[in-house]
């Protein structure tokens, strides 16, 4: 049975699974779910049923229901054959996942959807205070994760093999371009993204080429 995606196409998250399906070449099936449209399908009842989080991406395989992006790249790596994700040894494992949380948790939560909507009803803040607030944890995140890549990068990420890494490189590289950060502050962010952007793999994962973008 086919993986199902539900994917809305300018998700971050989404997009980073939808590399990690593509570098395991795994056949899914994609479910649009629009963040935006009708107020949010992500809070509708069905959607609710299944992601009571109200989010995406969210994974159906077989009985496996899972959320976050996290989880579903670690379960498509154990679950498919294909390329790892994750190395098998234990420390460059634990290296992959240490720059993977750098943006997962350090950079794409404060600067998503859900939290800006929140700070501009919280703090009743205008376009610019909100994009200068996204702007300013992409490059807080960017100048940790620069210096970090210096010891673990080779054409990509981890070495010359495309890896969970830059599942979630690439797509936290799309958002700052959409809040205007200068990647040539980062040679090396700028250099991995744009090896990244010359594979099938990661430019058939982008947002423009899924079925819902608009």
């Amino acid at each position: 049975m086919k993986p199902i995606l539900y994917s809305y196409y300018r998700s971050s998250c989404s997009y980073r699974v939808r590399i990690a399906l593509n570098i395991k070449k795994i056949d899914y099936d994609y479910k649009s779910v629009h963040l935006v449209k009708d107020g949010g399908e992500q809070f509708s009842d069905q959607y609710q049923e299944l992601n009571p989080k109200s989010e995406v991406p969210f994974l159906i395989h077989g009985d496996a229901k899972i959320a976050q992006s996290m989880a579903i790249i670690d379960y498509i790596d154990n679950a498919f054959d294909g390329p790892d994700l994750f190395s098998k040894n234990l420390e460059e494992r634990a290296k992959t996942i240490q720059l993977c949380e750098v943006i997962n948790s350090g950079i794409q939560p404060l600067q998503n959807l859900k939290v800006l909507k929140d700070i501009v009803k919280r703090f009743e803040i205008n376009d610019e205070q909100k994009a200068a607030w996204g702007k300013y944890w992409i490059e807080e995140g960017f100048n940790a994760l620069e210096e970090m890549l210096k010891s673990t990068s080779g054409k990509y990420s981890m070495g010359d093999q495309l890896s969970a890494v830059d599942c979630f490189l690439v797509p936290q590289v799309f958002n700052a371009n959409r809040f205007n950060v200068d990647l040539n502050q980062y040679p090396k962010i700028k250099s991995i993204n744009e090896n990244c952007l010359k594979t099938d793999e990661i430019t058939n994962a982008a947002p423009e080429k899924q079925d819902d973008a608009v």
